[in-house]
This record gives C-alpha cells, sequence and structure tokens, in this order.
C-alpha cells in the first residue's frame, strides 16, 4: 500500500547550493531557449542546438582532421567528479514547450598536457560568460589558462574550448557551465513523461541516459570508461519528491523568483559512468522495506498503481533476486538503497541506472487478477536482468560499446537463474531456450548479423552504438555464455565471476579480462578443456554466426559447417577462424546419456556415436550448445519413429529442438521441408508447452510465406486436425474453461490451444471467445476473462466482430489504468479484418495522444503481422518515414523491430524491389535500424527462392496429411 510521498517538512533558511543570482539569469535565458528553438525548426531540419555553430574551418571530409571532429574522446583528460544542480519545469512556459534550466562544475584531472578540453553537450543552450561557453579554473593553486575560443561542435556532440595556454599534467581544475535545455518528449536524456490520473494531466521529469545521452542533460564526459563521483541536485515543485542514484538529504524548502519550490540534495554517488546516472521529479507514492533495512528497497509508480497493490509483487521478489545476485557473485550489493519505478512514458523495457531503475510500467507492476502469468513472469525476469547489472555493468563496466553483449548478454543469461531463484515451480532455466536462444539463432543465420564483440574503432557514432543493442547482443549473448557455463560447470563459472568483480570494481574493462578470470576458476577446480577458455570463445564472439553439427550415425563421422539459412547469400565478412567452432557436443543414445565430445576440426569421427538396429541418438542436449544439429536420413527416421510411438522418451526440450532443427535445415536446403513437417505429426499427442511454441513459431513461417496464396486452405486444416486434441485437452483438465492450470507452462500451452483453434476452425472456439468477449461489452466494469486468456479472446473476438468490438475495446484501451492491460488491447485492435479500422489505427500511431510515443512502433509492427495489416503497414511507414524517423527518434532501440516487422512477409521481386527502393529513397535516414534494413533484404531473397522451391511440395503435403485419417 501506498506511504505517500517521501518529502521533508523542514524549512530551509538559506539556500545552500544554489545562488539566487544564478537563477536570475537561468530565467532569462528559458525565453532565450524558447525564442531559439522556434527559429531553429523553421530554419533547419537537424538536431542541432540552438545556439550551435560550426567550428572555424569544418570540413565535411571523410577523415577527421582535427580532436573535435572524432567521435572519441582524447586520453588527455579524466573527469573526477561533477557538481550538478538541474530544475525541470512541470509546466510549459509556452503551448507545449518545457524546459530545464541548470549548471554543472566537473572536476578533472589533466593527465598529458593539451591547450583542448573537449566535453559531450547536446541540444543544450548554453550562458556565454564574457563571449565564452564556460568557466575555468584551477584547483590546486596556480592559475588556470585562459580561454581563447569556445563552440558547439554539433556533428560530433561537443563544446569545445580552446585555451590560450596549455593545461599541466598532474594539476587538476573545473570546467563550470550553465544552460537550458529542452525537457521534450523524445523519451532520452532528461526527458518528460505524461498521465492523466483522476482527469488530471500529470509530468514527470526522468531520464535514459544509455548510451549517448547523458550529455544532453548537461556537459561531461559521457563515455562509459570516463567514471566519476556525481553529486546531484534538484530543485522541484512543491507536492513532487526527487530521486536520484544516490539516497537524499533532507530537501529542503527555497524561494526562487517568487515561487516556492524544494530543493533535494543527494549524497555522492559511488564512481560510476555517466550512462548510469538518474533522476526523477514525480509525484508518485512508494512501497518500501523499513527503512532501517541494510538495503533500502522501494517500489515507485503512479498513486493509484500504488494503491491498488500493483507494485507488491516487485517489492516481493526485489528482495530474494537481490540475496541470490549477492550469493552468485559471493559479493555484497554496494549501495545503500535500490529504488525501482515505473514510468508512463519509457522507449526501453527497463535501465539499471545505479540505486535508480527505471522501468516502462509493464516491467515492473503487477496485478492479481488482471496481469497474466506471462506478465507475472515478464517483471520477475526484467527485475532480475537489472539487478544483475548493479554489479556485473555498473561496479564493473565495459571500457567502450563495442563490449555492450558483455554487460547485456551477461545480464540476460543470469536473469533467467535469478527469476528461477524467486520461482523455482516456473522452470525460468528451460525457458531461457524459447525465450532468447530459438529466436536469436535465425538472426545469427543470416549473412548480414554481425559479431558479438567488434573493433572500437568500428563503434563510434551514437547511432551505431544504438544499433548494437539488438537480439545479437542480448540473446546470442545470452546463449553463448549459458554454453560456457554448461561446460565449464556454473559453480566454477560463478567463482570465476567473484574474482573478476573483485579485480575490476569500480574500473572499467574488456572480455579478455572476464575470460582470465574463467581461466583462473577452471584451473583451480582442475577441469580439462581442449584449449584455454578465452581460444574456445574468442571462436563464439569475434565471427558471427554459428555452426550445423552434421552427425553419421552409421560411421561416426562429425562436420561441422557456417550454418546460414541462405546458403546461397555471400558473407563478405571475413574471419579469421574461417567460421569454424570448438564446438561442446553432449547426446543421448537411445535415452542413456553419453560423455561431451568436443569437435574441435572441421571434421572429426566418433564411434560412439555408431548406432545398432533400434538405436536412435539426440544431440545437444537441452539446447547447451549454441549449434543446430543434423543427422542422417536413417537416425531422422529413427527419431521420428520414438516420436510418434513414445515421444516422452526424448526430453521435452530436445523435442522443440528436433522441431527447430529441421524446419531451419530446411530452410537451408539441407533437409527436404517435408522432413522438418513431419516433426510435427506427433504434436495430436504433445501436451507440453516447448514443442508446441516451437512448432507454432515455425509454422507461423509457412503461414507468412503462403496464407495469400492456395497452400492456406490446407495447411489451416492440418493444423486444425493437430490442435483439436490439445483443445480437448485443457477444455477437461481446466473443467470447461472454468479453472486455470497450476503448472506454468501448462497456463501458456492452454493460450496456444485456444489460439491456434480459434484461428482455424475448431468447433465451438470462436464461439466461446466472442460469447466472453460480449459479456464484458455488456458489463464493461466486470471483465470476467481469465488474465491468462485476455490477449488471444481479445484478438479472436475482434477478428470475428466489426466495428462495435473495436470501438469498444479502443475505449477499453484508452481507459485502461493497468499497463499490462493496455498493452493486451493495443495488440487486440490490430486483428481486425476491417481494412479501414487499421489505416484509423496507423493514423493514430503518429498522434502522442492516442498512442504513446514509445508504443508507435510496436503497434505498426503488430498490424503488419495481421495479414489485411501488412500492405496497409507498408504503405504507411513508406508514406511517413521522414516523419516517423525525426520525430520519434532514429535512435530508438525499436526502429530495427519496425523494420523487421512489416517487412517479414516479403517473398516476391516485386517486394523486393519495394524494399530496395525504400532503401534508396531514404539513405542515411534508418539510424539504428541500418542493420535491420540490410537483414530483411537478405531475408526477402531467401524467402523468393525458398518459396519458389517448396510451395507445390509443401501444398501436396498439406492436402494429403489434412485428409488422411487421425
Amino acid at each position: 500500500m501506498g506511504k505517500g510521498l517521501y518529502i521533508s517538512k523542514a524549512v530551509a533558511v538559506t539556500c545552500v547550493v544554489v545562488a539566487i543570482a544564478a537563477f536570475a539569469t537561468i530565467i532569462a535565458l528559458s525565453v532565450v531557449y524558447a525564442q531559439e528553438k522556434s527559429k531553429n525548426e523553421v530554419t533547419s531540419t537537424s538536431t542541432t542546438s540552438p545556439t550551435a555553430t560550426t567550428s572555424p574551418g569544418s570540413t565535411t571530409a571523410s577523415v577527421p582532421k582535427e580532436p573535435w571532429q572524432r567521435y572519441r574522446l582524447p586520453d588527455s583528460l579524466t573527469p573526477i567528479s561533477y557538481n550538478v544542480t538541474l530544475w525541470p519545469r512541470l509546466e510549459p512556459i509556452t503551448d507545449d514547450l518545457y524546459i530545464f534550466t541548470g549548471h554543472s562544475a566537473v572536476v578533472f584531472r589533466c593527465v598529458r598536457e593539451t591547450d583542448l578540453i573537449l566535453i559531450h553537450s547536446n541540444k543544450l543552450n548554453l550562458t556565454t560568460f564574457e563571449g565564452y561557453h564556460a568557466q575555468l579554473k584551477a584547483l590546486n593553486g596556480g592559475s588556470a589558462p585562459t580561454l581563447k575560443k569556445t563552440w558547439l561542435e554539433v556533428p560530433t556532440q561537443y563544446l569545445v574550448v580552446q585555451l590560450n595556454s596549455p593545461l599541466q599534467a598532474g594539476n587538476t581544475y573545473e570546467l563550470f557551465t550553465q544552460f537550458v535545455g529542452e525537457l521534450a518528449d523524445d523519451l532520452g536524456g532528461f526527458y518528460r513523461s505524461e498521465y492523466s490520473e483522476d482527469g488530471v494531466k500529470k509530468v514527470v521529469a526522468t531520464t535514459q541516459m544509455q548510451p549517448t545521452d547523458a550529455r544532453k542533460a548537461f556537459p561531461c564526459f559521457d563515455e562509459p570508461a570516463m567514471k566519476a563521483v556525481f553529486h546531484m541536485t534538484l530543485i522541484h515543485p512543491q507536492e513532487t519528491v526527487a530521486l536520484s542514484n544516490a539516497m537524499n538529504y533532507d530537501p529542503v524548502n527555497i524561494t526562487v523568483d517568487g515561487q516556492n519550490l524544494i530543493q533535494t540534495r543527494f549524497e555522492p554517488t559511488e564512481i560510476m559512468s555517466t550512462y548510469l546516472l538518474a533522476f526523477v521529479v514525480c509525484d508518485f507514492a512508494y512501497i518500501g522495506t523499513n527503512p532501517s533495512a541494510q538495503v533500502l528497497i522501494r517500489i515507485w509508480a503512479r498513486r493509484k498503481a500504488i494503491e491498488e497493490g500493483q507494485g507488491d509483487y516487485a517489492l516481493e521478489k526485489t528482495g530474494p533476486i537481490l540475496a541470490f545476485f549477492e550469493d552468485y557473485y559471493n559479493s555484497s550489493y554496494p549501495l545503500k538503497k535500490s529504488d525501482q519505478i515505473a514510468l508512463p512514458d519509457f522507449s526501453a523495457g527497463a535501465m539499471e541506472n545505479w540505486g535508480l531503475i527505471t522501468y516502462r510500467e509493464t516491467a515492473l507492476l503487477y496485478n492479481l487478477g488482471v496481469s497474466s502469468n506471462g506478465d507475472k513472469e515478464w517483471v520477475a525476469t526484467v527485475i532480475s536482468h537489472e539487478l544483475a547489472h548493479m554489479w556485473f555493468g555498473n561496479l564493473v563496466t565495459m571500457k567502450w560499446w563495442n563490449d555492450l553483449w558483455l554487460n547485456e548478454g551477461f545480464a540476460t543469461y543470469v536473469s533467467y537463474l535469478g527469476a528461477n531463484y524467486a520461482e523455482p515451480m516456473w522452470n525460468m532455466t528451460d525457458l531461457i531456450v524459447l525465450n532468447e536462444i530459438i529466436g536469436v539463432m535465425a538472426v545469427d543465420a543470416l549473412a548480414a548479423s554481425h559479431p558479438l564483440s567488434t573493433k572500437e574503432e568500428d563503434i563510434l557514432k551514437p547511432e551505431q552504438i544504438s544499433e548494437l543493442f539488438d537480439a545479437i547482443t542480448y540473446s546470442k549473448g545470452a546463449a553463448v555464455l549459458r554454453m560456457l557455463s554448461e561446460f565449464i560447470t556454473e559453480t566454477v563459472f560463478s567463482k570465476g565471476l567473484h574474482t573478476y568483480l573483485e579485480e575490476f570494481k569500480y574500473k572499467n574493462t574488456v572480455y579478455t579480462d572476464l575470460w582470465k578470470h574463467l581461466q583462473m576458476a577452471v584451473d583451480n577446480a582442475g577441469i580439462k578443456l581442449p584449449y584455454s577458455v578465452e581460444v574456445i570463445m574468442n571462436r563464439w564472439i569475434l565471427q558471427m554466426g554459428f555452426p550445423v553439427v552434421t552427425i553419421d550415425t552409421k560411421t561416426g563421422k562429425i562436420t561441422q559447417k557456417h550454418f546460414l539459412l541462405d546458403p546461397d547469400s555471400v558473407v563478405d565478412r571475413p574471419s579469421e577462424f574461417n567460421y569454424e567452432w570448438f564446438v561442446p557436443i553432449t547426446w543421448i543414445k537411445t535415452g542413456a546419456p553419453e560423455q561431451q565430445y568436443w569437435l574441435v576440426n572441421k571434421e572429426a569421427t566418433n564411434e560412439d556415436m555408431i548406432l545398432g538396429v533400434n538405436d536412435w541418438l539426440v544431440a545437444n542436449i537441452n539446447m547447451k550448445g549454441f549449434y543446430r544439429v543434423n543427422y542422417d536420413s536413417e537416425n531422422w527416421e529413427g527419431l521420428l519413429t520414438k516420436l510418434s510411438s513414445q515421444h516422452e522418451d526424448i526430453p521435452v526440450i530436445n523435442r522443440a529442438q528436433i522441431i527447430d532443427d529441421a524446419f531451419n535445415l530446411a530452410r537451408a536446403k539441407i533437409v527436404n521441408t517435408t522432413l522438418a513437417l513431419r516433426t510435427t505429426k506427433f504434436l495430436n499427442k504433445e501436451v507440453e508447452y516447448m514443442p508446441w511454441q516451437t512448432a507454432r513459431r515455425n509454422l507461423d513461417y509457412f503461414f507468412l510465406m503462403f496464407d495469400r496464396s492456395e497452400v492456406y486452405g490446407p495447411m489451416q486444416a492440418y493444423i486444425k486436425k493437430q490442435v483439436t486434441p490439445l483443445f480437448n485437452y485443457f477444455r477437461d483438465l481446466t473443467l470447461n474453461w472454468t479453472k486455470v492450470p497450476e503448472k506454468h507452462t501448462d497456463q501458456y500451452n492452454q493460450v496456444n490451444a485456444i489460439s491456434l483453434a480459434c484461428s482455424t476452425g475448431v468447433e465451438g472456439c470462436e464461439d466461446l471467445t466472442s460469447s466472453w468477449f460480449k459479456e464484458w461489452m455488456q458489463n464493461p466494469a466486470n471483465n470476467k476473462i481469465s488474465a491468462n486468456l485476455k490477449s488471444t479472446v481479445y484478438c479472436s473476438a475482434i477478428a470475428a466482430g466489426g466495428v462495435k468490438e473495436w470501438n469498444f475495446a479502443w475505449s477499453m484501451y484508452k481507459n485502461a489504468t493497468i499497463a499490462s492491460e493496455a498493452d493486451k488491447l493495443m495488440y487486440a485492435l490490430s486483428c481486425t479484418k476491417q481494412p479501414w479500422l487499421l489505416n484509423r489505427y496507423l493514423e493514430y500511431c503518429l498522434d502522442p495522444k492516442e498512442i504513446r510515443k514509445q508504443d508507435a512502433t510496436s503497434t505498426i509492427a503488430y498490424i503488419a503481422s495481421n495479414p489485411i495489416g501488412q500492405p496497409l503497414a507498408w504503405d504507411f511507414i513508406r508514406s511517413n518515414w521522414n516523419h516517423i524517423f525525426n520525430d520519434y527518434g532514429g535512435g530508438s532501440f525499436s526502429f530495427g523491430r519496425l523494420i523487421d516487422g512489416v517487412t517479414k512477409r516479403f517473398s516476391t521481386d516485386f517486394e523486393y524491389k519495394q524494399l530496395l527502393r525504400f532503401k534508396e529513397d531514404n539513405e542515411g535516414q534508418f539510424g539504428s535500424a541500418t542493420g535491420a534494413l540490410e537483414q530483411a533484404l537478405e531475408r526477402t531473397k531467401a524467402n523468393m527462392d525458398w518459396v519458389a522451391m517448396n510451395k507445390k511440395q509443401v501444398l501436396e503435403w498439406f492436402t494429403s496429411e489434412a485428409s488422411s485419417p487421425v
């Protein structure tokens, strides 16, 4: 329950930090900012600072000639501390313009003599002091050099300070700046989030600094290795609370320019990177642990959300997960508190700011009876992911963004360990296969994929950094670390992490530092590997892709080859390892586990893998290795026979793996497509979630390729035949849909049963979902639809209905006070079969009052997943690309997902040419979606070839199987 605002009522006699004179200047600047912003919007389409000027002699040459034309900071200066004061205005100063004002003093040490100071600054209107954008003073005696020239170098986002004489190595200096910035709604830097409560509009000032937006809040050395201590002060309205990374001192009342305000100062942070800085001004409430606890844990959210108990689950699980990681790392949590806050507008899922973790509402809030078990799992895993970062990423940080996978891949992997500890009945350590590994293998099998780790010099610009926040970084990073942990054992992996964290705490590392400490742990444990950890793992992180391992069970011969979905595609990224890997192979033979085997060459022979009559072999047990497996035809037939007779003899994850490997091998023209389809025949006896979900995902590809062709009917008929027993199973298990299955994965598979049954016309399914929805329409205040089934019921009913159902769902969406409920409705609205409703929905995506900016790209992708909506969505983004790219942030992490979602169905030459034209028409206007566009082009070509090769046999197979007796 809510405990109210965390605001001291103490009244200050004086303002300790901020001089009134400084604020008078800043207030005057506010008016200037409004004028400059207006002028800038008229005269320029670039995202430059309102006062930006180009440097003397600026050049557009590709090779930078001057330090300020390079995207990386020189190594001549290193920050020690910042003293930052910010005052966000939660009311607009003109029309829809919100601003913040502030000043910052950064103390830095001169490491190497230089007459140049470069410090990041982006979209800030800097005060000039006697014609200069900053003031400089020496701190260790003597005088500082005088300023020669200052300017804002817009392309590289620097404040450039040229000096008349050099700074001296070993001396410390302080650079003071004063500025105005826009508190925009662009979800980056210091920005505003808006929501309504009881009909009243509320504004929150909040942050998202990762990767390169701290420079939008105040001038700073904005690189991860430039760690420093931050002293933060926030000025904010009465009846609001200010939060930051560290604990606050007692807030004090102050008066500035006749306004009664609150000043909140914070204790110094630990030494940390700029991208982890966070601050929030809001009128939220919180629930928390006892203030006397060793670590204070608080969950912050909108008042109503806290009052309704939506933060209770997060509070319940944060403590145990935090304790798990303390034990796992053998390292105490280094801060006094862990604040977690749910924001109405937030571009990412969550952000691991040290001590103040920010979340989308759906990633932190859970409402019993309204949120689904999937919502609950998401909250548990995201909290676990962010808490894992408190050590791995925050305490020890990658040196540069080229090793982002080290942060995110690691946190993704261990998030499943933490969530498994918090919810031991969910089998989270198995679900990582579905949630992360299977999906990313499809991406990494493209010639347009990329290695986990690249060279520093290849990742320079902010948009290049943003591109790295993709499935390869997160999910493949998790997969290869899971594989490593398996072959050296989890215990040894954990011990290596402990010494790594101890040696490098409050410092920065590169990936080889981790390999070194894991090798020490391996050596201490006496584990024998064919090569060192570094030699083995470098092949998995320094070259893209993964192998397909082929096992001939007649001869015991094993071979490996770089797996590509389109074997005819050209890989133009050379590899020093020639796309060969050191592969840890685990296997079972006729149900009995065998010793792990290392494939360290392109081919080898293992006679233990030779099979006798009636034997069968499955390799890559529980998919712990990041590779696909192919077999000789006899073993494939043996596996199909086993699946059709006693499928439970094969481990459940490997039943899923057999399906996924077969379908992907077929797409790569390694096995026949009908072999892949035959792996689904046993599903009429299967009730486990993982095989069904894997089959569904792979059959989804067939729908994408054929739902506009004559294959669609027979395909629907076959799936209807396979899913009918599953539908009946769950109808009986739930006592005619009146109970919720006890098992976590059964709850998921019940959704599959109803969704597939309704979409393929299983008798009674559509009537069931439509009746539930109509009952809700008749009594909107009493929604009796099971929380787990809401998404599929809403979608099915809206697809079967018309404008009345759509308008009702839209009304419920607009009035939803629970974010997870709004998300379900947002998806379901895309299920309508009425083109005009889909077009209207697309138009809403460009109006933040209708669809929040954070949700626009996913909504468009949802619409594109509807076969009726796909061409509408494609036309829409082509017509509006400039607006989407410029107004919705070309650096947004979700832009790649937008391109991916809208182009998944592309499988014709006409669509390929349209995509090429789209690329040409918008050259240089793709930002973080650049790589996704190249992948879309490659995938479209592969789809064209696959459809041409397989359509006839697929039609014949589905027709035959649909008509055969059960």
